[in-house]
């Protein structure tokens, strides 16, 4: 027996509880109408996003480029769609222009960017190409490993590390199998880097830093790892990292043997450079945070997703030499 359902009765005093004053304002909402309008399209929405995670929150058109396979007029057209509707802010250095968020707007667009996407992620349709049935099941016993790994670490922030570095990586990962393991091996990192006590140790820590750690970082992490070996501890990561690395750079670390579980594209946290004695960054700008007492550098070499297979074979070379150099300096014999 299907239930019906009483018609709604008009009652003025019910209806005077609830006022349409409570709406958006008309003077409101055409202009955040413009302003969605506007940021209503993928690779506008990406482009914000790249922006709200760099630190600071800028971005060079260069940067847009790696997005996606589109082209310069293609990235020019969006970025004047951004700027036109208040969005963006731009401005010249040299022969690259930055864009920034307009002031008023950073807060709001960060909130609605990562809002949607923690939904999104958290109820997208099986994301777990693993098998997994129950990843949060995988999470919570991963939680547990790492809290009794490092009892000098609250349980709380064990949990949100473990959630934000599963979470980081797979918005990003374009093959999932190992996406559990590789969490937790991000997550073991960034602990170790919030526990460092700077003052009681004398093994020294580099963190290289490129815009997607899909090449020129890895590339310079392995090799450090490989001449440095366990009298130096070695971190990687990008500012916008890429979903995988790039192939000719696999070639190349797989004739380093570097471990497997390293080598894989992970997101800059503050903590990576907070634990750090020296910052390299390699081609991705001023995306660091300035941690008091970190030693910053930049190595001006070339991009490897941009080169043939000799190139990347050269683009080695030069980082090899450097990373020498580097560990001379830090008093590690290759």
């Amino acid at each position: 027996m299907t239930a019906t359902i009483p018609p709604v009765e008009a009652n003025a005093e019910a209806c005077a509880a609830t006022p349409a004053n409570k709406a958006l304002p008309h003077e409101t909402a055409t202009p955040l109408a413009a302003l969605l309008k506007a940021a209503a399209d993928p690779l506008r929405l990406r482009i914000l996003s790249l922006i709200t995670a760099s630190t600071p929150p800028e971005a060079c058109v260069c940067d847009f480029l790696e997005l996606d396979d589109v082209s310069q007029p293609t990235v020019s057209h969006h970025l004047k769609v951004l700027r036109d509707a208040g969005l963006v802010t731009s401005q010249r250095r040299g022969t690259w222009v930055y864009y920034r968020i307009a002031p008023q707007f950073l807060a709001p667009v960060t909130g609605l960017l990562e809002g949607f996407s923690h939904v999104l992620l958290d109820h997208a349709p099986d994301p777990h190409a693993d098998g997994l049935a129950n990843v949060e099941s995988a999470l919570d016993r991963m939680t547990e490993r790492l809290a009794v790994a490092h009892p000098q670490v609250s349980g709380d922030l064990v949990a949100h590390i473990v959630r934000e570095s599963y979470a980081g990586l797979a918005r990003k990962a374009s093959i999932k199998a190992h996406l559990v393991p590789l969490s937790e091996h991000f997550a073991r990192q960034r602990l170790q880097d919030v526990s460092r006590d700077k003052t009681a140790t004398t093994t020294p820590q580099v963190l290289f830093v490129c815009t997607q750690n899909a090449g020129r970082s890895q590339l310079a992490a392995a090799l450090t790892r490989l001449h440095g070996g366990d009298r130096i501890v070695v971190r990687s990561a990008g500012s916008a990292p890429a979903s995988q690395i790039h192939p000719h750079v696999r070639d190349e670390l797989a004739t380093i043997d570097a471990p497997f579980e390293d080598a894989f594209p992970k997101p800059l946290t503050d903590d990576a450079v907070r634990a750090a004695d020296v910052v390299i960054t390699m081609g991705c700008g001023d995306v660091c945070p300035i941690i008091p007492g970190v030693s910053y550098e930049d190595w001006p070499v070339g991009d490897p997703a941009l080169a043939s297979r000799e190139g990347v074979a050269a683009i080695r070379a030069d980082i090899d030499a450097r990373v020498t150099e580097l560990l001379q300096r830090l008093g590690v014999t290759p």
